[in-house]
């Protein structure tokens, strides 16, 4: 795991939590290698080395189940998906979706999509080429 002891520290007093981030961040670099993580006060923030995703504990409904991790990432379009809790556009054709994750289990393959859906639009915005 990267920057093991801040993650730590980040998730600390939510061990569950920090079991679905430890998935995630498994699944994630596996498909991703070059992701840079960054641990930051409120958010694990990803990079390629633009934004494309997040890692939060933010409250994005009301209520939150007792278990969550939110992750949120950038996409042209809006996803239409019941796992999607909520969607923004900041910005034209740039999507904002958060995604509540409550097991382990929910780090699945479409999530991982999207991943990696995210992580190739942030190289396309302002001319960035890999």
């Amino acid at each position: 795991m990267q920057n093991e002891m801040e993650v730590l520290r980040f998730f600390e007093g939510r061990p569950f939590a920090l079991q679905i981030y430890e998935t995630f961040e498994h699944q994630l670099l596996a498909r991703l290698p070059d992701t840079k993580i960054d641990v930051q006060k409120s958010q694990i923030t990803l990079r390629n080395p633009r934004v494309f995703g997040c890692v939060s504990l933010m409250r994005v409904r009301r209520p939150m189940p007792p278990v969550y991790m939110v992750v949120t990432f950038g996409l042209g379009m809006r996803l239409a998906s019941p796992r999607i809790d909520t969607a923004v556009e900041p910005y034209p054709n740039r999507w904002t979706h958060h995604a509540v994750l409550t097991r382990p289990e929910e780090v699945n393959d479409e999530l991982m999509e999207w991943m990696r859906e995210a992580y190739d639009f942030a190289w396309l915005k302002k001319g960035v080429h890999r």
